[in-house]
């Protein structure tokens, strides 16, 4: 079987397995968050917390709760690592550096998982499973939860409650993430993934040296790491370490995990607005881009040049081998439209076009099917943005879902597209102009630039995939990245929950002979052309710099 044959095969796969699972797990998450009932799991967690599960929200105090509970778990995960040194199951690791904890304590709070150390090197089985792995679950529940507070904006009417922030992120957690990663964490097992936490056994001799590794609860934190797309991985190599990725099936398997719940978010908006096919069309219009970029991915990594690239039967430089070249194509196409940043390869080894893609995935917003709740509500966003271009066309007042959308709303709405790029865009700038940053390249010209792109459209856009090749470990990226990274998770949030609460108030406008069909292809088409247009005026110029000029050189 031909490499190409292999990939398509995989991608065949993986469609089907996402078809499946679509209808009855986005209608499990529509139930959970319509549900008046409260396991007594949760309700002792809300004792615990001191929360009042049924007391709806208005966007301000809801706003209040999301940032009150990623405050507390910044300060919680800083702390964690700075006392490391005297844990037990530190395996002799020291306290993390004070600004190499502040990033990876952002990092994971914001569902970034961005990595500037080694893991097996650096963290403890402490701080792995009891900080880092805690925030995969909840920092991926508090994005799951304001996509469902945006939902309930278009849903409800003359009211300007959106539910109940904690009560969202306990079921977020306890009905949803956490029996769908302990099935696949018990997957993962079967499959070869480790699940242990034994110490640092020397394993042998290498290049005159010896070799040590480190086991620890993989399986488990590999699971919630790509279902609640976060990406950060228990070893340096990420998903490409056996340990955390053994096969080529548990490849394929990762991949679902990442992709399930995003996909799925559309059929559970869909249902809690009423009307499954205002979810089909943002599926059909995720789905479009999600399988142009894919395409596009492989047509670049299997169209080679040379004698070396042609005996190799692709570009086959920082892939895993166990994988191949589609494989890793689809792996990294899905990883960047999503907020995941799991990595089975090198992405500074692609080529120069295919490095440039899985950049235009992060800067599209991540939307496509974007990561756990941020997808959808990115998603949400550019449809307005659409349904606004539609309405100056034909010199009608925009309408989505049956809510007007005025001054205030498409304010808000610009107001969200302008805070990442003007984030990736103004600190590349810096990072580029400043005589220090540049130091951490490992590259120069066109492929050096794109190394800084890359790291802070990562950050900004709450990704955490690295390009591989700079040096991010120092007191200049750990801050910068870090600023990007609780500016690009949380601004946008305020602006989402405050054009939730604006809709929640509008009282619903009758459908008319004039009104714009949001759930036609049409419709579909000019959502997938919106974005595209606006990333490309927006980055353009910048990856004219780098990707564009290293691939067309």
């Amino acid at each position: 079987m031909g490499p190409v044959l292999a990939g398509v095969l995989q991608l065949l796969a993986l469609i089907g397995a996402l078809a499946i699972v679509y209808v009855p797990l986005g209608n499990y998450m529509a139930k959970v968050y319509s549900s008046d009932k409260h396991w007594r799991v949760e309700k002792w967690i809300y004792k615990g917390i001191g929360a009042n599960p049924d007391t709806e929200m208005r966007w301000t105090a809801y706003l209040r709760g999301v940032l009150a509970f990623s405050v507390v778990g910044i300060l919680f995960l800083y702390l964690l690592q700075r006392i490391q040194g005297v844990l037990p199951g530190s395996l002799g690791f020291s306290a993390i550096d004070p600004d190499q904890a502040f990033n990876t304590a952002v990092s994971f709070v914001t569902n970034t998982n961005w990595q500037s150390y080694y893991g097996e090197q650096a963290m403890g089985h402490v701080v792995q499973t009891g900080g880092l792995a805690v925030q995969n679950f909840v920092s991926a529940a508090v994005g799951m939860a304001v996509a469902v507070a945006l939902v309930r904006g278009f849903a409800r009417s003359r009211t300007g409650e959106l539910g109940n922030f904690w009560s969202d992120l306990v079921r977020g957690v306890t009905r949803i993430l956490v029996p769908l990663a302990f099935v696949a964490a018990i997957v993962l097992v079967a499959c070869g993934a480790i699940q242990n936490f034994s110490g640092i056994h020397e394993v042998g001799q290498f290049m005159g040296g010896s070799q040590e590794w480190n086991g620890g609860a993989v399986a488990s934190q590999e699971a919630i790491k790509e279902l609640g797309t976060n990406g950060g991985g228990y070893f340096n190599a990420n998903s490409a370490h056996p340990f955390e990725n053994p096969t080529p099936f548990t490849n394929l398997f990762e991949i679902f995990l990442i992709l399930v719940i995003p996909f799925a978010l559309t059929r559970t908006f869909g249902v809690m607005v009423g009307s499954v096919r205002q979810g089909y069309a943002i599926l059909a219009t995720m789905a479009t881009i999600w399988l142009g970029f894919v395409a596009l991915m492989m047509w670049t990594e299997f169209t080679h040049h040379g004698p070396a690239f042609e005996i190799a039967g692709g570009a086959t430089e920082g892939k895993e081998v166990r994988f191949g070249v589609g494989a890793s194509a689809i792996f990294a196409t899905s990883t960047t439209l999503t907020s995941t940043g799991a990595v089975d390869s090198f992405h500074s080894s692609f080529t120069g076009l295919g490095g440039g893609i899985t950049m235009l995935g992060m800067m599209l917003g991540e939307i496509a099917p974007g990561g756990v709740g941020s997808g959808l509500y990115g998603e949400l966003i550019m449809a307005i943005i659409a349904v606004f271009i539609a309405g100056l066309m034909v010199g009608r007042t925009p309408e989505y879902l049956g809510k007007k959308i005025g001054t205030r709303e498409i304010k808000l709405a610009a107001c969200y597209i302008l805070i990442t790029p003007a984030l990736v865009l103004v600190l590349t700038a810096f990072a580029m102009a400043l005589p220090t940053p540049g130091n951490s390249m490992t590259n120069s010209g066109a492929h050096g630039f794109s190394e800084i792109l890359y790291a802070y459209t990562s950050a900004a856009n709450n990704n955490g995939s690295a390009f591989a090749g700079l040096n991010a470990d120092t007191q200049w990226f750990n801050s910068t990245l870090g600023i990007a990274m609780l500016l690009g998770r949380f601004v946008p949030m305020v602006f989402v929950l405050a054009l939730a609460g604006s809709l929640a108030e509008q009282k619903p406008v009758p459908v008319t002979a004039g009104t714009l069909r949001t759930d036609k292809p049409l419709y579909a088409g000019l959502l997938v052309g919106t974005i595209i247009i606006i990333t490309g005026l927006t980055y353009f110029p910048a990856l004219a710099l780098g990707p564009l000029a290293e691939g067309l050189a």
